[in-house]
């Protein structure tokens, strides 16, 4: 059974940072893309930024210069550095993993609050 862990959601003010990180736990198999999405109250998940195995990142528009997507392949960990946080970007964010052979996973969830 394998389990998207995330950590490092929580309140902060405009203009702070945030770092997510997630790890699927119970897997053996390779991971190809990794990512993370956000749904905000009354709207539609939609995509944050991506990344590939050989490191290929791909952002929204509306994310581009502030967050920075990473990975650890060693650790199986996918990251998010959250900067220069606006309150239009409170959401949940959720990650999104890609796992040979197993197929598609989501994380529970992590709530990012950007007080104005």
């Amino acid at each position: 059974q394998v389990q998207l862990v995330e950590s490092g959601g929580g309140l902060v003010q405009a203009g702070g940072s945030l770092r997510l990180s997630c790890a699927p736990s119970g897997s053996i198999f390779p991971i190809n893309a990794m990512g993370w999405y956000r749904q905000a109250p009354g709207k539609q998940r939609g995509l944050v930024a991506t990344i590939t195995r050989s490191g290929i990142t791909n952002y929204a528009d509306s994310v581009k210069g502030r967050f920075t997507i990473s990975r650890d392949n060693a650790e199986n960990t996918v990251y998010l550095q959250m900067n220069s946080l606006k309150p239009e970007d409170t959401a949940v964010y959720y990650c999104n993993v890609e796992i040979r052979v197993l197929g598609t996973y989501w994380g529970q969830g992590t709530q990012v609050t950007v007080s104005s």
